[in-house]
């Protein structure tokens, strides 16, 4: 797909009232806060322009990236040769009803604020949320968890674009593939909306709950430019990722600009001003020496973008 291609794109995109960005900063406004730029970006707060966006990309075989938080996203220093999809708007919308235990969230809606906002209402098994830093979207397509719970646990049905056909389809939980840190999504499919069913229970434990993640989350994980856990936990309840890497003797081994971190060894932190292939060289040498040490092959939590080949550049999904 050629430079002019995608400007052709975008600039079509603009004339339908659609906002859009060249050469758009893309890595630093992931939380890793290194990487370069994207071709095009479209901000988009409405269905219509999303649908419209997205199929017109796919029929012109334009590549396509959904930006939430960027808090599972590595963008490559080279950048990204195609078009990013900035939602918000009514994509960001939540709607807690207490009565039934009912929320619906856009795709855009953030995990802290869903995690407190239902807390505050009554509605608990969402606790686990405030400490994600990431979208509604993006926690279902990798079936984000933490503290016991995740997303499987929660989810009703979610709404799905596809845009290949221009079709919204709204499928219920038990056709959503889910797994430890996954689920059955295809890539380029959009989570519209997702629908939670939550448990009616007391307001003050949860949010009491909810004190106590984020108290622990301070005391146990780093905070700075990082993802985020970076590898997932080869036997999810027995064989932590977090523990081969400390037992391999890995917390604290850099790279150049990035480095496991010294606080939790399942966190690899950017330098400020630094550089992604310095964060991919770090998550290729770890899970190669923990593979060898322990024979033990660490499936990365982190979609990489605009590197060659993508996610399988070299780190074991």
């Amino acid at each position: 797909m050629t430079v002019e291609s995608i400007r052709d794109f975008a600039d079509e995109m603009g004339r339908l009232g659609i906002e859009v960005a060249f050469d758009a900063p893309f890595g630093a406004l992931t939380t890793y806060r290194v990487g370069g730029t994207a071709a095009a970006m479209l901000g988009l707060s409405d269905e219509e322009t999303l649908c419209r966006a997205a199929v017109a990309a796919s029929r012109r075989g334009i590549r396509v990236v959904v930006l939430g938080r960027g808090s599972n996203m590595l963008v490559s220093d080279d950048g990204f040769d195609g078009v990013v999809l900035r939602l918000s708007g009514s994509f960001e919308e939540l709607d807690v009803d207490e009565g039934s235990g009912s929320v619906v969230a856009g795709s855009a809606a953030l995990l802290p604020v869903v995690a407190r906002r239902t807390a505050a209402a009554g509605l608990v098994g969402f606790e686990w949320a405030v400490g994600v830093p990431g979208t509604i979207g993006g926690a279902v397509r990798m079936n984000a968890g933490g503290h016991g719970s995740d997303m499987a646990a929660a989810v009703e049905s979610v709404t799905v674009l596809d845009p290949r056909t221009g079709v919204f389809e709204e499928r219920n939980s038990g056709r959503l593939g889910f797994h430890f840190r996954g689920s059955a999504l295809l890539p380029d499919e959009v989570v519209i909306r997702v629908r939670l069913g939550l448990e009616r229970g007391s307001s003050a434990e949860a949010l009491a709950r909810i004190d106590e993640i984020v108290r622990w989350r301070r005391e146990n994980q780093p905070g700075g430019q990082n993802a985020g856990s970076v590898f997932v936990n080869p036997v999810p309840g027995e064989v932590t990722a977090g523990r081969l890497i400390d037992e391999a003797g890995l917390r604290g081994f850099r790279i150049g600009s990035a480095e496991v971190s010294s606080k939790h060894a399942n966190f690899i932190q950017a330098d400020e001003h630094g550089r992604a292939s310095d964060v991919l060289d770090v998550m290729r040498y770890v899970h190669e020496v923990v593979l060898a040490r322990s024979g033990h092959s660490m499936r990365s939590e982190i979609r990489l973008v605009g590197f060659v080949d993508d996610e399988r550049s070299g780190v074991e999904k």
